[in-house]
């Protein structure tokens, strides 16, 4: 009965406010009214007037699993603070909640204004990686080589792309980077275990599948 009474005032009100204040031309109050009149009986045809409200739940964003991009950024020596690092955050934030389009495009904006940043060129990778729902794409290889020709001395850009690979599960590829990398650091290198661990697990990997 509410959603009845609701219906008829709306309708009352805009005829009223339409008649006072329309300006319509001779007959074309006949026409409001023939047109709310098929608006009502549409709202008793296919409405359900009679039953209470019941609002819809918003859908529950979809969790999706942490990569480990902002914990392992911050071992290959990427900044933890700064601009940078707030827009890869929130970009991390929505990814947490199943936007990955919206991650993509707050990378995005800020590269239009800090075009040379490779650690949002390894974000915006990262980004398009997940968004293919862990398998690389040209746009984010694209990515990640930008970052590498940014700054080629970076751990970062080739450390993710290493990821990328392996998560996809091209094991080869991965391996062919991250041991191009070590080849390339120094022996002190603090990022050297987390890139030797990486490539036994590599190695372990692909020699259980062998040995199968």
């Amino acid at each position: 009965m509410t959603g009845w009474l609701v219906f008829l005032g709306l309708a009352l009100l805009v005829g009223g406010s339409l008649f006072r204040w329309g300006r319509l031309p001779k007959g074309g109050m006949e026409l409001v009214g023939a047109a709310l009149f098929v608006g009502v009986a549409g709202y008793a045809w296919q409405g359900s007037p009679a039953l209470p409200g019941k609002p819809t739940p918003p859908a529950e964003n979809a969790q999706v699993p942490d990569n480990g991009f902002l914990q392992e950024r911050e071992k290959m020596g990427m900044s933890s603070v700064g601009g940078d690092a707030q827009v890869l955050a929130s970009a991390d934030s929505f990814h947490q909640r199943g936007l990955d389009l919206y991650s993509i495009g707050i990378i995005k904006g800020e590269l239009s204004r800090r075009p040379n940043s490779p650690d949002l060129w390894v974000g915006l990778g990262n980004a398009l990686v997940i968004h293919g729902k862990g398998m690389m794409n040209p746009a984010a290889q694209l990515a990640f080589e930008r970052a590498g020709k940014l700054a080629p001395d970076h751990p970062g850009p080739p450390f993710f792309l290493g990821l990328a690979y392996a998560q996809a599960g091209q094991l080869d590829r991965a391996a062919t980077v991250w041991s191009d990398l070590l080849a390339r650091s120094t022996p002190d290198a603090p990022w050297r275990p987390e890139v030797e661990q990486r490539l036994a697990e590599i190695a372990q990997m692909q020699g259980g599948g062998a040995q199968q």
